[in-house]
């Protein structure tokens, strides 16, 4: 069985400390399909050709501009003329909440995703074409700058900036220019692997795709492992190694807590991706990189992983919306935004995740009273407790209890 390749997350040194790479790249004949975990950007300067974006067909030529989102699936099929192009790898999640938080004054609701996966190739004329290819000569002349040596900590960090509005300028252009695409939502088999990106921090199931994509679950599991060679689980947890590194940099977070904030559902499983993955364990990464939180981006991005770090570890707290707010110099709006993008949850909904994973524990765990417990991990009530647990759980709390141990008591027969 031939599963497409997955390339590495990071193809330079410098995506480690920097926000973008840099590269040219010319291809003479067609190419093998890409599984792409990092974004990136084409500018085609030479030579005409087709290329597959998650098997839909588009013609480049020179001025073609191309976004290729996560976990998006490219192919070169055709060359007509050979093709050379601009590549900028880039930290799509880091851009994309810069853009939603710092750059987003009117806190409208701003998202380029939508966007570039609905029409991922634009072709500009003469002008604009000359526009864009200056901006990209202006990323490649700061990351050739910063990689000399010499450069101080400080000036990484305004780099980083410098860049980040480079790439913000660039994805401007590609969304104003861009008309093509439908509006309607994709069901093609093609768009699993960016829809299971997407929602990552949700719970992703097969019956959940099975239902989104309109096949049955056995083609879902057979799609998945035929393209990646990878099965649905050990795939959810490679993507979430992604979202893992940005906490590991920003927060003092462990590998148990980071399990349940990500989503992941066995940590050492998700120690052993990690390690394959990165080729470094994740404490080795933690005390390797972790001091460039604050070359890699704005001082306020690390702020963002503090109110998903306190919250997590406060939760038993009599918390608010509004005091945490202001506790981080936000109003509750903005703070609900910045929980949207890291934890895909609202302030109360991160909460009651939380607060009801901690009971689930104390419940399998104890034989303290379901009062007992719902006052331990911060609710003021049972009912309370029962009503969230209901929701999350899909039972209360006291039915969950008496499945447990009845499940319990028919094994040891």
């Amino acid at each position: 069985m031939s599963f497409i390749s997955i390339q590495n997350l990071y193809t330079s040194d410098n995506m480690r400390n920097c926000i973008c790479d840099f590269e040219v790249e010319v291809f003479e004949k067609i190419t093998e399909p890409l599984i792409h975990p990092m974004s990136r950007l084409w500018l085609v300067n030479e030579g005409v050709g087709k290329i597959l974006i998650n098997n839909k067909e588009y013609i480049v030529t020179k001025g073609s501009l191309v976004s290729v989102l996560p976990w998006q699936i490219t192919e070169i099929v055709e060359v007509k003329k050979p093709l050379q192009f601009y590549v900028v790898q880039y930290h799509f999640e880091r851009v994309n909440q810069l853009v939603k938080t710092l750059f987003n004054p009117d806190n409208v609701q701003l998202s380029f995703v939508q966007t570039l996966r609905r029409g991922p190739v634009i072709t500009f004329g003469e002008e604009k074409y000359k526009e864009i290819q200056i901006v990209f000569h202006q990323i490649r002349n700061e990351i050739r700058y910063i990689n000399e040596e010499g450069k101080g900590q400080e000036e990484s960090i305004f780099s980083n900036v410098y860049m980040t509005n480079k790439l913000i300028e660039i994805l401007i252009s590609f969304v104003r220019r861009n008309k093509g695409g439908t509006k309607e939502k994709s069901t093609d088999a093609s768009e699993i692997l960016q829809f299971m990106y997407t929602h990552l921090n949700q719970k992703i199931t097969i019956s959940m795709l099975s239902q989104k994509f309109y096949m049955s679950e056995s083609s879902i599991r057979s799609y998945i492992k035929s393209t990646t060679g990878l099965s649905f689980f050990d795939l959810l947890n490679e993507m979430r190694i992604g979202k893992m590194i940005n906490y590991l940099l920003y927060t003092n977070l462990t590998v148990e807590e980071l399990a349940e904030i990500l989503g992941f559902t066995d940590d050492s499983h998700m120690c052993k991706v990690f390690k394959a993955r990165m080729g470094i364990k994740i404490n080795e990464f933690r005390n390797l990189y972790q001091f460039v939180g604050d070359r890699c981006n704005i001082s306020d991005k690390k702020e963002f992983y503090e109110i998903v770090e306190y919250i997590y570890r406060n939760h038993t707290e009599d918390l608010q919306l509004q005091s945490i707010s202001n506790q981080f110099k936000m109003s509750p709006k903005e703070l609900n935004r910045v929980l949207s993008y890291q934890v895909e949850m609202n302030f109360s909904e991160f909460l009651n995740f939380i607060r009801v994973n901690h009971a689930t524990e104390l419940l399998l765990n104890s034989d303290k009273s379901v009062l007992t417990i719902a006052l331990e991990v911060g609710y003021k009530t049972e009912k309370t407790l029962s009503r969230n647990f209901l929701q999350i759980k899909g039972r209360t709390a006291s039915d969950f209890r008496r499945k447990v141990k009845l499940e319990s008591e028919e094994k040891k027969l």
